[in-house]
């Protein structure tokens, strides 16, 4: 009998593994070395784990895993959700349908040549042998326009119903005619229950690990930790933890598919106690948590988006923890420090003018010292924000005054505050009248400084939070100053 935990049963060779034997009275049962997650892989939709919303009776799934025909027959769809939350199972479970044959193709290695030619075998499958072709296309966000493109007269027509799969936002990554021919579904996150359940059934699943191990409650906890909601990635850390397991002790008559029989005293077999994966080995076997994140995709602007409104909201845990996300998923913290420059100006501005410089110094401490060690002045710049006094006073003054403008009021400068310097100006009238603040009382000069059809206008409200609270009763005195008692805003 083979020793290794990764002797298992060959999917191709019937559910229950079984082949012809080689050898006149082998009892032995072929074995495979196929990955955790490949022999996980369910059969039917009633396997799945998650997106409950997708799996209802009489679903476009359900249709397509049916083999249904006719008017009501499903269209093509594309499966859209981060790793490891079922889009490529979904695919073959498909694949097992009625009826259908299933052609699969990788965005990554497939061209226009190759879709052309399943179009063609397709059209074929249809009119000869009344066959459905199913064709499952894998990352389609990477395919060019053009062979996206080239999918359209197959799916319009019916020659294939198209499954594509894509970890990036459809709306952004397929083209819009391929995309209104096609069913969009979203597949959610699984939930800590639902990756939980896949593990059990992995353990002791004859598909699986078949009882070889057993899974403590702490083990169990940390593999799901560390999957961040990834079914791939917690059966690929189950079996590294099996293996940890049964390398530490003394159990190398284990084997990945059958424990080991002792004869009891009865004649009968026995099963041995299988050995138990506990903390130390599963920490052992993958101790950093999947990050998901991706620098070009929605995960980026969800992530900055959260990190931003979570600095306005001033929580500044949440903060910190989307600055982590970031940072962990490798991030270039350039762009982490240009986004608290601008919101130290957005979203805190007067209510504390020392923000900005936080903010700033932290960019350039970022650029001169470079990272890991770029993660703290960032961090301290995301403490200061988060809890400081906020206004977006300066922020919504300077975009109502760009109104203004774009709306055409943008009167003449007046003549006492044009540019006098260059000979003949005086001629002209520039300058003549002009209040030199310095010279006046408490260094404000009384005069008209905005353009006619604008005196009066107010752009900047203070807010009473803060720095800003003192500003307000400031800027109160300073137009009553500026314009003369009296002088109302046109606001």
């Amino acid at each position: 009998m083979s020793n290794s935990l990764f002797d298992l049963p060959d999917p191709l060779h019937g559910e229950d593994g079984a082949r012809p034997e080689t050898a006149a009275g082998s009892s032995h049962r072929a074995r495979s070395r196929a990955p955790l997650a490949v022999r996980m892989r369910p059969r039917s939709l009633d396997e799945v784990v998650g997106q409950k919303h997708l799996l209802r009776t009489g679903s476009p799934l359900r249709a397509l895993v049916g083999g249904r025909t006719g008017p009501a027959a499903p269209s093509s769809v594309i499966l859209w959700g981060p790793p490891g939350t079922g889009k490529t199972t979904i695919a073959q479970v498909i694949a097992r349908g009625q009826d259908t044959s299933f052609v699969e193709l990788s965005a990554v290695t497939a061209g226009v040549k190759d879709v052309r030619r399943v179009m063609d075998e397709a059209l074929t499958a249809r009119d000869l042998h009344g066959r459905t072709t199913v064709l499952f296309l894998d990352e389609i966000h990477r395919f060019t326009k053009a062979q996206q493109d080239a999918l359209l007269p197959g799916v319009e027509n019916g020659w294939v119903t198209l499954v594509a799969a894509t970890t990036e936002n459809p709306s952004f990554s397929v083209v819009s005619p391929l995309l209104s021919r096609s069913l969009m579904l979203t597949l959610q996150p699984l939930t800590r229950e639902d990756i939980g359940g896949l593990l059990d059934r992995a353990v002791v699943d004859p598909r699986g690990l078949d009882g070889a191990v057993a899974l403590s409650p702490e083990a169990r906890d940390h593999l799901l930790d560390v999957a961040a909601g990834d079914a791939r990635k917690a059966l690929t850390s189950l079996e590294a933890a099996a293996g940890v397991t049964l390398s530490h002790g003394d159990h190398s008559s284990a084997s990945g598919v059958a424990r080991d029989h002792e004869d009891g005293a009865d004649g009968e077999a026995r099963t041995a106690d299988p050995a138990t994966v506990t903390l130390e080995h599963a920490e052992e076997a993958v101790n950093r948590a999947a990050v998901r994140y991706d620098k070009q995709g929605d995960q980026h602007y969800d992530v900055v988006s959260a990190f931003i409104k979570s600095i306005r909201g001033s929580d500044v845990d949440a903060a910190m923890h989307y600055l982590a996300r970031m940072i962990e998923a490798g991030e270039d913290p350039r762009f982490i420090a240009r986004r608290l420059v601008i919101s130290a100006s957005e979203d805190i501005g007067m209510a504390d003018p020392t923000a900005l410089q936080t903010a700033v110094a932290a960019a350039q401490a970022v650029q001169l010292i470079g990272m890991p060690e770029g993660r703290i002045p960032l961090a301290q710049a995301v403490a200061h924000l988060a809890t400081a006094p906020k206004s977006n006073a300066s922020y919504l003054a300077v975009d109502a005054a760009i109104t203004d403008v774009r709306a055409g009021r943008a009167g003449a400068v007046p003549p006492h505050l044009r540019d006098a310097h260059y000979p003949g100006a005086g001629q002209l009238g520039h300058g003549r009248g002009y209040v030199y603040a310095h010279d006046a009382p408490n260094a404000v000069a009384a005069q008209q400084y905005p353009p006619d059809e604008l005196v009066g206008r107010d752009y900047y409200t203070p807010t009473p939070y803060g720095h800003e609270k003192q500003v307000s009763r400031r800027l109160e005195i300073l137009r009553d100053m500026v314009r003369g008692p009296g002088r109302g805003s046109a606001r």
